[in-house]
């Protein structure tokens, strides 16, 4: 029993400090848009990402033979990445996270069949509701940063489930590695066409490397260790709180503060992530 309990905790850590990574590297991320905007950002982060997963993993001792999943699964992690950053060009991050989270809590939802998860539904909808911008207000949140925001958790979405149907190909790090690369060789290009040679200065380059570690290739890492060392249901009880560490990582290095009703909007998010997360696990 001690041994479990000493895993279980070393798990707990690695998530915490994964999630805690992943949004610092966000808010990070977020002061260099004023010099190569969301594109070079994403660029910065695919490709940097792509180049140590790939060193770590190595997966090309095992590809895949069936590439559709893979690809799929790579272009909605490019397209979550740079339509979540064109979203928090706009709109805290902490906001852009629980609005992003609508994927995987739809995920969740859909696949489930008890009458008890309209109650997470609803949780959710009014979550959404209450951060959905006053249109008549100056101060409002940008409508079209929501928008960007529900896409990226659509593909949030279909990262998950293409990440599923990846999963008979090697290790899960291999596949993280194959799925940032195709991202990369999409977006890399698409962000050097955008911003040019402003992604070349020396100033900017360390900072896009510390996005890469800190986004994508630290926390990915951290997340499998975790996932080996706990259940399913834990794992997405405790995913739950991103939208909060979200907030918080956008207070702290960013200086943005939520209102009570937006702090409001994202603890139901959150609820109903927990709720759902519980339910699905009773249902299997």
């Amino acid at each position: 029993m001690p041994a479990i309990n000493k895993d279980t905790l070393f798990a707990i850590a690695c998530l915490l400090c994964a999630m805690v990574t992943i949004q610092s590297g966000a808010s990070i991320a977020k002061q260099l848009f004023p010099y190569v905007g969301p594109e070079g950002t994403t660029a910065y982060r695919l490709g940097f990402s792509a180049i140590i997963l790939c060193m770590v993993f190595r997966p090309w001792r095992r590809l895949p033979g069936n590439w559709i999943p893979i690809i799929v699964y790579g272009l909605c992690l490019g397209g979550m990445n740079i339509t979540f950053y064109y979203a928090i060009e706009r709109i805290p991050i902490g906001i852009g996270v629980a609005l992003e989270f609508t994927g995987p809590l739809a995920v969740a939802l859909l696949a489930s069949k008890r009458k008890r998860d309209y109650l997470w539904v609803g949780f959710a909808i009014l979550g959404i509701v209450l951060l959905l911008p006053d249109m008549g207000s100056v101060d409002g949140l940008d409508p079209i940063g929501v928008v960007l925001a529900l896409i990226a958790g659509a593909f949030w979405a279909g990262y998950i489930l293409f990440g599923k149907k990846t999963g008979n190909h090697g290790s899960g790090g291999a596949t993280v590695a194959l799925g940032m690369s195709i991202a990369a060789v999409v977006l890399v290009p698409y962000g050097i066409a955008s911003q040019g040679s402003a992604l070349l200065s020396w100033q900017l380059i360390p900072l896009g490397i510390m996005i890469g570690l800190l986004s994508s290739a630290l926390p990915y890492s951290l997340e499998m260790v975790a996932l080996r060392n706990m259940s399913a249901q834990s794992f997405s009880i405790m995913m739950s709180l991103e939208p909060a560490i979200a907030a918080l990582a956008g207070f702290l290095i960013l200086a943005e503060l939520l209102t009570p009703l937006q702090w409001c909007a994202i603890l139901m998010v959150i609820t109903a992530s927990i709720g759902s997360s519980m339910s699905g696990s009773k249902a299997t």
